[in-house]
């Protein structure tokens, strides 16, 4: 029984140690809002530059970086940059989060895996250098950011 409550004071511990490093890691409230903003941006520079590659003279070089780009923010794990609460504040401009993001259990996942998805894809696509095939891929996902502005991002 003694090794029994060791054990939970450890978890206890250890959890609270890690609560702890984990709100130094984040930041605060509004640097969470920021950084989240900032990643954003650059992803939809990165669209920009794929957009502009696909409809006009096509660059592979062009599309690999902005592709990549896009992959690694997709990857980044910036979901520890949505804690409660952060639907509303500033970061460099209030935050259009809706309020649905830390209720909708259901949707939220599979917008986020699809998102995930697509962004991988469309790295790998962009490496072949097929620019037919990077169209339709940018298509799926521009359709995959699609998805989670619709439920989760307030209009301007």
């Amino acid at each position: 029984m003694n090794n029994i409550y060791k054990s939970i004071v450890a978890s206890i511990a250890l959890t609270a140690m890690t609560g702890a490093a984990f709100a130094q890691v984040i930041g605060k409230m509004e640097d969470q809002i920021r950084w989240r903003q900032s990643a954003y941006h650059t992803m939809a520079w990165s669209m920009g530059r794929i957009k502009a590659n696909v409809e006009g003279q096509y660059n592979k070089d062009q599309v690999v970086e902005a592709a990549n780009v896009i992959q690694a923010i997709a990857n980044s794990k910036m979901g520890a940059l949505y804690q409660p609460g952060s639907d509303k504040g500033k970061g460099w401009k209030e935050t259009r989060l809706k309020p649905a993001f830390f209720t909708d259990k259901e949707n939220l996942p599979k917008i986020a895996q699809g998102f995930g998805a697509a962004a991988n894809e469309m790295a790998k696509v962009a490496a072949g250098g097929d620019a037919a095939a990077v169209k339709a891929q940018f298509g799926k996902l521009g359709e995959a950011c699609k998805a989670c502005h619709e439920k989760f991002r307030e209009e301007d």
